[in-house]
């Protein structure tokens, strides 16, 4: 007799249906080796932590907004002989996320800022923590949307509270009132709360010059400086343009024959 379609509604109401999965090929194995009844017990419990985990890590992995799937692995370390590895790596293992501090990442285009700070965050992703990632502008548009809706304070609390936000291109654009502002509210919530990775392709020095309102510019810089991990990435473009295709080159076009007179 077999007795999975009497599991059915009873995994169902426990909530654990994903055990159907593995069933007969754990009963399979079991009949074979013949395993132990609490062997067998426990290895569909582990199946079910595993699929369990696999589950919340690709909801967050989705939650998480990245552009691409960047990794560490992926990360060419070669390009940037001046990097500091056993820094990047030290924040691999998310010691900044338990001490709340932020990360600042600098360097020219093209040097895999915002691959590095994805591959931090997905680090993160796999320690279980939630990850946020945006683009400046992106953040400051979605914050003013928010003012305008009537619900800005909802906004800034549901950002504040992200365990670990990663801000993309800080500076690419110069900030603007009321952005300026929104930028600093963020901040201040988020100082010594939460950890946060900024990107930047200004040097640290020139960070200031992002805002219009230089003691407000001052007062955010503050915050995001203090205990902070820094980054420089300098080295040579990841980016390069597809060289053109060769084009055969056609004969000059010859005019027609005059009869000589």
């Amino acid at each position: 007799m077999n007795p999975v379609p009497e599991l059915v509604p009873f995994l169902k109401q426990l909530r654990l249906s994903g055990i159907l999965d593995s069933l007969d090929a754990r009963n399979r194995s079991a009949i074979d080796s013949k395993m132990a009844y609490t062997e067998f017990l426990a290895l569909l419990i582990q199946d079910e932590v595993a699929r369990r985990e696999q589950k919340k890590f690709a909801l967050r992995l989705r939650r998480a907004a990245f552009r691409a799937s960047k990794t560490l692995e992926q990360f060419d370390f070669e390009r940037l002989p001046q990097l500091n590895r056993t820094l990047v790596h030290e924040l691999a293992t998310g010691r900044y996320l338990a001490e709340r501090v932020p990360v600042l990442i600098v360097g020219p285009c093209g040097t895999g800022k915002s691959h590095l700070a994805q591959a931090l965050g997905h680090c993160a992703i796999r320690q279980g923590i939630d990850v946020l990632f945006t683009t400046c502008a992106q953040l400051v548009a979605a914050m003013n949307a928010a003012r305008a809706t009537g619900g800005y304070e909802r906004k800034l609390a549901s950002l504040a509270r992200v365990p670990l936000l990663i801000i993309d291109d800080f500076g690419l654009k110069p900030l603007r009132p009321p952005q300026d502002e929104d930028f600093h509210d963020l901040i201040a919530e988020r100082y010594e709360q939460a950890a946060t990775i900024v990107t930047s392709n200004l040097d640290f020095a020139e960070w200031g010059d992002a805002f219009p309102n230089r003691l407000l510019g001052a007062a955010t810089l503050d915050r995001l400086r203090d205990g902070a991990y820094r980054v420089v990435l300098d080295g040579a473009s990841y980016r390069s343009p597809r060289p053109l295709p060769q084009t055969p080159k056609t004969p000059l076009a010859k005019g027609p024959k005059t009869a000589k007179p």
